[in-house]
């Protein structure tokens, strides 16, 4: 199993949406190493959701719930994209500032690569990331 960070800005779509949503497409990811990312994706793997612009908090845990496919969304190009299901909110919002603070976390790709919007997250981090957010898989 791997694990993931997917990010989005609340006004493009948040997590609120996507829990109403129950599930959506991951598209219009327009990135080489976010869309390599996305397909390398299995069906199950757990998926934290990223607020970006002036929240910059994890605030969801959702799973792969479609591995990669080709995005609707490309006019042109060899893009990628997968759908997510929402499993639940986390108890707690893990803020970037917390991230870059903790020991285990400040090595994340989300702290180093900013912009990058689909990430990988080691076991360990995952782990770290649901302990701060008092949150159970």
């Amino acid at each position: 199993m791997n694990y993931w960070l997917v990010k989005s800005e609340p006004d493009t779509y948040s997590w609120s949406q996507l829990l109403g949503d129950r599930r959506t497409a991951w598209t219009g990811v327009r990135n080489y190493a976010a869309r390599n990312h996305l397909r390398a994706m299995k069906s199950g793997d757990p998926v934290f959701f990223y607020h970006s612009g002036d929240e910059k908090s994890v605030v969801g845990l959702a799973r792969v719930a479609k591995e990669s496919y080709t995005d609707p969304t490309a006019d042109d190009g060899d893009w990628s994209a997968v759908d997510i299901a929402a499993e639940k909110p986390l108890v707690r919002q893990v803020t970037l500032a917390q991230i870059k603070a903790d020991k285990t976390l400040k090595e994340m790709v989300l702290a180093k690569q900013s912009r990058l919007s689909v990430s990988p997250v080691s076991r360990e981090q995952f782990e770290r990331l649901l302990k701060l957010a008092e949150t159970k898989a």
